[in-house]
C-alpha cells in the first residue's frame, strides 16, 4: 500500500504565509508569459463565492471569477458535492471521447438548453479550452464548405492558438508571429462609444451593416466568399461591447443567404453572464455553430461546440484530442447549468445589470474619468478617458489606460479585484460570480469609489 500524499493547502509553515515570497518563487519557476500575478500580486490560501483570501489574510472581493468560468463563484456547494460524487462512484476521470452514464447526462441537457432544445444541433467536445473549441469550429466550416476564408471583427478576441489568434482582433500577441492563418477578413464591429466610422448612434449602426452586407454582395469586392463569419455577440477582451441586435440580425440574414456558416464564441458572455442564457438570444438568433467553454464545465476545463447536425461534414478523428472526456468537468458543468436554469439565475443577472449600470451612470457625473459605462447582465464595461483632453468629433475623450492600470491596482489595494481590456487597455471589466448578491455589488460600488479617490481623482 502506497503512502499518501499530503498536500498543504496554505504552505504556510514553509513559506511564512507571504505573498511576496511565494510570487517570487512563481517568477522563478515559471516562463515570462505569466500575466495574471503581474498586475494581481496575491498568493491565494482559500476563496468562497465571490471572496477570496490570501496567504496573509487579507480578503478580496473576487469581480474576475477566473474570467467568467465561475459562474456559480468559488467552491459552490452543489459543485463540490458533484466532485465528491464522481470520485466516489468509480467512474474513470479520462474517457477520451468514449461515453459514460454521466456523459450522457450532461449531453441531454446542454443539448436542452440550446436553441430549439437543441433538436437540430449536435456536441462536439474538444480538448479544454475556449481556443480548441474555435479551432475546431473554424477547420469545420471550410471542411463542409470547400472554402478556406473567415471573416472576423476589429476587437474580437478567440483565442491565443494559431487559428485563434489569426481571427483575434488584438495585434499584440501577433507581432513576431509569422505565417499567421491566410485569408482572414477583419471588419469594422460596431462600438457604443467610439462608433469605427465615426458616426455613432443609429446611423452608426445602420452604415456597418450595410457595410458588411455590401462586403459579401459586391463582386469586385477582393474578398472572395468565405467559409464562415466568427463572432462574438458580447465581446469581452475586446472592452465589453454588445452587439446591436439590428446589426447582428442583419448578419445572420446575410450568411444563411449567402451559405456561410455563422460561428457564435461565447466562451465568456455564455451561460447567463449577459442576462441571457446565451448572448446570441438577446438578438433572437440561432448560429450555425455555438463555441461553449469557461462556464460549461462549472469551474473545471471543459470546451464543447454545438453544430447544427446539418453541417456536421467531419469523418471520424478529424479533430481530436486527449483531454475531451474530463468527466469531473460534465459533473461540475451538468450541475451549473442545472442551477442556472432552475434557479432562473439569468433574470436575477438582467435585473442587477441594470441597476449596478445605474449606479455607475450616477457615479461617472461625480467622476468624469468614467468616460462610458456598457454591457449586459454581470459583463460590464468602465471606460476610463482624460477629461482634461479635447474630445472627439463625436464628443468622445482619448482613453486613458495608464490610469485605467493605476484605478486596477488601486482597486486591488482596497480589496477588488477586476480585468481591465479593450484599446489601450483602458476598460475595466466586471465578469462577478453570478451569485453575487446586492449587498455584495453595494460593497463593489464602494471600493471602487474608494480607488478613485486613492488614484487622486476629486469628484465634481
Amino acid at each position: 500500500m502506497t503512502d499518501k500524499v499530503r498536500i498543504d493547502t496554505l504552505g504556510a509553515n514553509s513559506l511564512n504565509s507571504n505573498n511576496e515570497t511565494y510570487l517570487a518563487r512563481q517568477a522563478e519557476f515559471e516562463s515570462n508569459v505569466r500575466s495574471y500575478p503581474r498586475k494581481l500580486p496575491l498568493a491565494i490560501a482559500k476563496a468562497q463565492g465571490v471572496w477570496i483570501t490570501d496567504v496573509e489574510n487579507n480578503q478580496y472581493l473576487d469581480c474576475l471569477a477566473g474570467a467568467g468560468t465561475l459562474a456559480l463563484g468559488h467552491n459552490h456547494p452543489d459543485v463540490l458535492q458533484s466532485i465528491q460524487n464522481v470520485i466516489t462512484s468509480g467512474l474513470p476521470l479520462h474517457t477520451l471521447d468514449l461515453t459514460t452514464p454521466l456523459k450522457d447526462q450532461f449531453s441531454e441537457y446542454l443539448l436542452s438548453v440550446l436553441p430549439g432544445e437543441g433538436k437540430e444541433y449536435c456536441l462536439q467536445f474538444c480538448g479544454p479550452s475556449g481556443a480548441d473549441a474555435v479551432e475546431a469550429a473554424l477547420k469545420l466550416a471550410k471542411k463542409h464548405t470547400g472554402r478556406s476564408g473567415v471573416i472576423s471583427f476589429s476587437g474580437g478576441y478567440h483565442g491565443m492558438t494559431h487559428g485563434a489568434l489569426a481571427v483575434t482582433g488584438n495585434l499584440s500577441p501577433k507581432e513576431a508571429v509569422n505565417g499567421m492563418m491566410p485569408e482572414v477578413q477583419f471588419m469594422p464591429y460596431p462600438h457604443q462609444y467610439r462608433c469605427p466610422l465615426g458616426i455613432g448612434g443609429e446611423a452608426g449602426v445602420k452604415a456597418l451593416t450595410y457595410y458588411f452586407e455590401n462586403l459579401i454582395n459586391d463582386v469586385e469586392s477582393g474578398v472572395r466568399k468565405p467559409a464562415a463569419v466568427i463572432l462574438e455577440a458580447v465581446q469581452g477582451e475586446g472592452g465589453v461591447n454588445p452587439a446591436p441586435v439590428e446589426w447582428l440580425q442583419r448578419i445572420r440574414k446575410v450568411t444563411e443567404e449567402h451559405g456561410i456558416l455563422l460561428i457564435i464564441d461565447e466562451v465568456q458572455a455564455g451561460f447567463a453572464r449577459t442576462g441571457k442564457l446565451f448572448a446570441f438570444e438577446h438578438a433572437g438568433i440561432e448560429p450555425d455553430i455555438i463555441v461553449m467553454s469557461k462556464a460549461v464545465g462549472g469551474g473545471l476545463p471543459l470546451a464543447v461546440l454545438g453544430i447544427k447536425k446539418k453541417f456536421d461534414a467531419w469523418a471520424p478523428g478529424h479533430h481530436t484530442g486527449t483531454f475531451r472526456g474530463n468527466q469531473l468537468a460534465m459533473a461540475t458543468g451538468l450541475t451549473t447549468l442545472k442551477f442556472l436554469k432552475e434557479n432562473q439565475v439569468a433574470a436575477k443577472v438582467a435585473e442587477q445589470g441594470e441597476w449596478l449600470k445605474g449606479k455607475l451612470a450616477e457615479m461617472q457625473k461625480r467622476y468624469p474619468v468614467i468616460g462610458h459605462v456598457r454591457g449586459l447582465g454581470l459583463m460590464i464595461g468602465i471606460e476610463i478617458v482624460k477629461p482634461g483632453e479635447a474630445q472627439d468629433h463625436m464628443g468622445c475623450y482619448p482613453a486613458d489606460g495608464e490610469l485605467s492600470a493605476l484605478l486596477q491596482k488601486k482597486c486591488f489595494e482596497a480589496g477588488l479585484i477586476l480585468e481591465r481590456g479593450g484599446r489601450h487597455g483602458s476598460v475595466l471589466r466586471l465578469l462577478p460570480s453570478l451569485l453575487i448578491t446586492n449587498a455584495e455589488l453595494e460593497i463593489f460600488l464602494d471600493k471602487f469609489e474608494h480607488a478613485l479617490l486613492a488614484a487622486g481623482i476629486k469628484p465634481v
